[in-house]
């Protein structure tokens, strides 16, 4: 197959799709992932497509996210669906577990929740840290960047310092959820913390009311079967093909 019309295929596949993987395209067009990658950069640089982290989007797809709110704006929105989950993933935590707090207003939610004393608990959230400390918490901060948007630590330095850490359990945030996209937010730095985290815990949850179903950010930073998704409503079935999913009623929580 041509170059030209390879990258016309897969411009076709992305529009189609919405939101594609590395993996995806080449299972579709038989080529490498070597090649598929040089194709997303070139086709990028030609405002065909959107290339984002471990795949690609299209440019026309109006649920892709390049703006990350501020934690005032997020905190206002679904505060009961995020007590409710929150309150549920805090009832997990077990007297031996090392924990990570992803920051995110849903994860500040879970730390209201929590009663467990003897675990052990990491964050790379400016605010949870202090909120950890303020429930009398064993209490780690992670260095690095902070971004000022999210609260956030962030950045090499952050990578670099979980890169030393062994969680049994970690509570993590995510602006979308989709099948072709997985897990993503708008910000690549911020989407390398989250991974990394998420390679070095056990047993990783995602906390997410139902408004984030189907909505793709520019960044992905981990596939669906990578985590164990917390919510309050039941989601379409193809995203339980995916994943192990728990929907939190009210009688649960």
């Amino acid at each position: 197959m041509l170059t030209e019309e390879r990258r016309n295929e897969i411009v076709a596949y992305i529009e189609e799709h919405k939101a594609v993987t590395v993996q995806e395209l080449v299972d579709a067009l038989d080529a490498s992932a070597a090649t598929i990658r040089r194709d997303l950069t070139a086709l990028h640089d030609e405002r065909r497509i959107l290339k984002v982290f471990g795949g690609a989007t299209s440019l026309s797809a109006k649920d892709v996210n390049t703006i990350e709110p501020s934690v005032a704006e997020k905190a206002q929105k679904n505060t009961a669906e995020k007590d409710l989950i929150s309150e549920y993933a805090a009832s997990l935590i077990q007297d031996n577990d090392f924990v990570y707090i992803d920051s995110g207003t849903t994860t500040l939610h879970l730390i209201d929740h929590i009663t467990n004393k003897k675990a052990k608990y990491i964050t790379n959230g400016v605010v949870h840290a202090k909120r950890l400390l303020e429930r009398g918490l064993s209490t780690m901060i992670i260095g690095g960047r902070i971004k000022p948007v999210t609260e956030a630590v962030i950045g090499p330095d952050c990578v670099e310092a979980l890169k030393k850490f062994h969680f049994t359990k970690s509570f993590m945030g995510t602006n979308g959820i989709s099948v072709q996209a997985g897990f993503t937010t708008p910000d690549v730095d911020e989407a390398l913390v989250k991974a990394e985290a998420i390679k070095h815990t056990y047993l990783s949850y995602v906390l997410a009311d139902h408004s984030k179903f189907g909505v793709v950010s520019s960044v992905t930073f981990s596939d669906l079967h990578s985590c164990v998704i917390i919510t309050d409503e039941e989601p379409n079935k193809k995203y339980k093909d995916q994943t192990i999913i728990k929907a939190v009623s009210i009688q649960e929580a």
